[in-house]
């Protein structure tokens, strides 16, 4: 019986760990990054759509409804490619949009219980 339990227990164990990590939605994970950050045309409406100021694109409304939770757990659920431009992105706002990162801060981070950390990486003094 222990050996039953023990085998079910390694079995359940093993069904976790091969289960496929799970991750947000790569649907818009060809966008040109490069093209919205250096214009402001473009990167604008973005981010008024995260602050809840301007209608949202599709894109928009994804990340959206995804930004406290990838902020917050370090873009645990982002691909590799998410990863990488959201890293871009926050060198990009942090650097050159700061009244705008004041202002997603203040409404996806008001504790400063992660957003600091992202200020100490990416900020170029």
């Amino acid at each position: 019986m222990k050996t039953f339990i023990l085998l079910c227990l390694v079995g359940v164990i093993a069904m976790v760990v091969a289960r496929p990590r799970e991750t947000y939605t790569d649907r818009f994970d060809n966008i040109n990054l490069d093209e919205i950050l250096e214009n402001r045309r473009l990167l604008v409406p973005y981010l008024k759509c995260m602050l809840d100021q301007g209608k949202c694109s599709a894109d928009g409304k994804e990340l959206k409804l995804h930004i406290r939770e990838a902020m917050s757990e370090n873009c645990g659920k982002c691909t590799e490619k998410q990863k990488n431009g959201t890293i871009r992105v926050l060198k990009h706002i942090i650097n050159k949009e700061r009244d705008y990162w004041n202002q997603l801060k203040a409404k996806y981070d008001p504790e400063d219980n992660y957003s600091s950390r992202y200020e100490k990486e990416y900020l170029v003094a």
